[in-house]
């Protein structure tokens, strides 16, 4: 609805009348959008912040365990 109300292709009255909403509510929701919309772009890039740390983090464990992997598959080697 916020959507339809940003594209402007009908009035509020119009609607309004289509949801069964006071224009004012919708005027108040279209308001909201706009103070808050550019915080979307700041939660979505924090997001990817914290998606890439833990990727770096497991990519961490990973390498780990695979040189304890690699070192005990030599101890079994060695002591076969």
């Amino acid at each position: 609805m916020v959507l339809e109300a940003l594209k402007e292709r009908s009035t509020l009255s119009e609607l309004a009348q289509k949801y069964e909403l006071h224009p004012n509510q919708i005027s108040a929701w279209k308001q909201e959008f706009f103070a808050l919309a550019e915080h979307v772009f700041d939660a979505e890039s924090k997001q990817n912040r914290d998606i890439d740390k833990e990727k770096d983090e497991l990519y961490r464990e990973i390498g780990q365990m695979k040189v304890e992997i690699d070192w005990l598959k030599k101890k079994l080697h060695n002591y076969l």
